[in-house]
């Protein structure tokens, strides 16, 4: 059961706002046409001429041109990718690690059927879930540092 306000029309208040053209979402009037044709694209186009200011005010410096006939010292990817580049570095076997790379997808698809059975969205109240998001987290985060170090310090950070 919902509980629906309806507006008082006989408010003084409300009548004045009314005769401006105010006050519509005040008593529900739908956001169309009033909200998304007239409102929603000022808001995009106001958007787009700001990123395009800030763009041509203030470009972004692409830094040094590339050399084709240097190779950096250290090629790392990009930080996202840090993780998967860790495994790849450091398992001796490849087909191993692409192997464990294949598994990271895989393990996200199987969470979902591994706690189907629960019914509640609550994290604290689905255990399985979330041990798995905080383990999957931690190793994440634990492979991405080590990806910046150098290979005999990878694995244990250094730590031990």
């Amino acid at each position: 059961m919902s509980i629906i306000k309806k507006p008082d029309l006989s408010d003084p208040e409300l009548r004045a706002k009314l005769a401006q053209g105010m006050g519509h979402n005040y008593y529900g009037e739908p956001a169309w046409p009033n909200d998304l044709l007239y409102v929603f694209p000022v808001v995009m186009l106001g958007t787009l001429a700001l990123c395009v200011g800030l763009a041509v005010l203030d470009p972004a410096m692409v830094g040094e041109p590339a050399n084709p006939f240097a190779t950096p010292l250290e090629i790392l990817p990009e930080w996202y990718l840090y993780p998967v580049f860790d495994i790849l570095r450091t398992v001796p076997n490849k087909l191993l690690g692409v192997a464990l790379m294949g598994s990271i997808p895989l393990g996200l698809i199987l969470v979902p059927f591994i706690e189907s059975v629960n019914k509640f969205q609550n994290p604290f109240r689905r255990p399985v879930a979330m041990a798995i998001f905080l383990f999957g987290t931690f190793v994440t985060i634990w492979l991405g540092i080590g990806a910046t170090m150098p290979i005999d310090k990878a694995i244990t950070l250094g730590l031990f």
